[in-house]
């Protein structure tokens, strides 16, 4: 069983930066999917980005080409924010699709995609 644990979320001001944690275990292999999510309040949950793990390839949104950075060492998958925005505000969860994925990153945007699931942590940027 998978388990994922998020941590590192805080309130900044506008510009400020914050790297985000994905602490992962029960994986049987080191080659998964992890995706960041994101959720606003009144939002659908959005991709933010995705990296396949051991391989390195990566997906970014749009919204977040240029300034957030994923990278992963051993079981943990990182999120750093940069020049962060009001927003970029909003609950962040990690998420694993187990198992080698040719399709990830790529095809792999959509939160149905994902087997599981952080508990999240909290980004609020402020103007």
């Amino acid at each position: 069983q998978v388990q994922l644990v998020e941590y590192g979320g805080d309130s900044v001001q506008a510009g400020g930066s914050l790297r985000l944690s994905c602490a992962g275990s029960g994986y049987s292999s080191p080659y998964n999917c992890v995706g960041w999510f994101r959720q606003a309040p009144g939002k659908e949950r959005e991709g933010v980005a995705v990296i396949r793990t051991a391989y390195g390839t990566t997906y970014y949104a749009d919204s977040v080409k240029d300034r957030f950075t994923i990278s992963e060492d051993k079981n943990t998958v990182y999120l750093q924010m940069h020049s962060l925005k009001p927003e970029d505000t909003a609950m962040y969860y990690c998420a694993a699709r187990p198992g080698w994925d040719r399709r990830c990153p790529r095809d792999r945007t959509s939160e149905s995609e994902y087997n599981y699931w952080g508990q999240g942590t909290q980004v609020t940027v402020s103007s």
